[in-house]
């Protein structure tokens, strides 16, 4: 993309309908700075000139912004919202302040909504959608690990082959569902519902079957999460963490040490599973793979989280891969074993080097295009 002088409008379309012909998942836009696509991962600068002040940056996400939440971002400094472009895709934008200069954060959600197989996932994950019809669920890992994508085929997946009635709560809403085999009921943060309190408060009096809630970032979304897990609701969650043990640790930050016994006490008793991913750069230019890792409540799992014994929780997950628990290192052994990533990229991404080392004791690999290249 050359540089060349465009009104704001014709600088935002020129952006969007770059993102989809170069398969970038995010835009950075700065002022001082050109704007930067994330491909596969990894930033790259477009060759435009940089952009001048906030003015123009406002006036590119004017028309963008919904009715009425302008005051939101002049009083909080930061605004979360979706928007539909001339494609179809949607994109999820957060704009903000920085150094007393508007900034934004556009994330591209295609328009069709991705499957299992389309997003490299593990059998196991559509199983325990298939095999559970109530208790909680969550999507674990950092930021720009796919865990929106995740939760969106299950939610697909769901809307298939169950006949339920499907209520989700984002902040904000990113892939648009259309009714199957379930109704669907897709809220707002900021414009269907005020706040996460005031839908959380109300969710349960719709009559859900399924609930599913965009981030659980909080003492409040965890507690609305847990409760109507208990109360016989199946429940979706994301939720930051690197790994089962992790999330764990993240979910009990969000409470008092003294509200611990009640948290672990209800997690036994509703949790399903924690299925854990991180993108792997491919071997192809530009591709990337999920690396997995698979707790699924057991009677031995639901006893360690009871006694409080977490550290314990990697050493099951590796001595039950028969149950269909998954490991890190599995995971990461297979995308070698099948030339997805290579080598050394592994071994840089892997939680633990000596595990994944002993997982690939007596694994030939195929020579250089398995361990000659690592992250570019």
């Amino acid at each position: 993309m050359s540089g060349s002088l465009l009104s704001a409008k014709e600088t935002a379309e020129r952006l969007f309908a770059g993102m989809t012909q170069h398969g970038a998942s995010d835009l950075h836009i700065k002022v001082g700075y050109p704007p930067y696509y994330r491909i596969a991962g990894q930033l790259r600068k477009l060759d435009m000139p940089p952009f001048p002040n906030s003015a123009f940056i406002e006036e590119m996400l004017s028309d963008m912004i919904p009715e009425g939440r302008l005051a939101e971002f002049e009083r909080d400094g930061a605004l979360d919202f979706s928007t539909r472009g001339s494609t179809g895709d949607r994109y999820r934008i957060n704009v903000y302040r920085s150094t007393g200069e508007t900034h934004a954060s556009i994330r591209h959600v295609r328009s069709e909504i991705p499957d299992f197989e389309e997003l490299h996932l593990p059998k196991v994950y559509s199983d325990t959608i298939a095999n559970s019809s109530d208790g909680l669920i969550l999507i674990s890992g950092v930021t720009g690990s796919g865990k929106s994508s995740t939760l969106a085929a299950m939610i697909e997946y769901i809307n298939t082959v169950h006949s339920m009635h499907i209520l989700t709560i984002e902040d904000p809403v990113e892939f648009v569902f259309r009714p199957k085999k379930s109704i669907i009921s897709q809220r707002e943060i900021g414009v269907d519902v005020a706040n996460y309190h005031d839908a959380l408060r109300s969710m349960v009096r719709q009559d859900p079957d399924c609930l599913m809630i965009g981030e659980l970032r909080d003492r409040e979304t965890m507690v609305a999460a847990l409760q109507a897990a208990e109360t016989g609701h199946l429940v979706l969650g994301s939720i930051h963490g690197a790994d089962a043990q992790q999330t764990f640790t993240r979910i009990l930050e969000f409470f008092p040490r003294e509200e611990h016994p009640f948290v672990r006490s209800s997690l036994a008793s509703s949790l399903r599973a924690i299925l854990c991913q991180r993108l792997i750069p491919g071997i192809e230019e530009d591709s990337q793979y999920p690396a997995t890792e698979v707790l699924l409540r057991n009677s031995v799992v639901r006893d360690k989280i009871l006694h409080e014994e977490d550290e314990d929780i990697p050493a099951i997950i590796a001595q039950s891969e028969n149950e269909g628990m998954r490991s890190f290192a599995t995971s990461l052994v297979e995308l070698i074993e099948t030339e997805k990533i290579h080598y050394d990229t592994a071994m840089e991404y892997a939680p633990s080097r000596e595990a994944l080392g002993s997982a690939l004791k007596g694994i030939k690999t195929s020579g250089q295009s398995l361990v000659g290249r690592g992250r570019r």
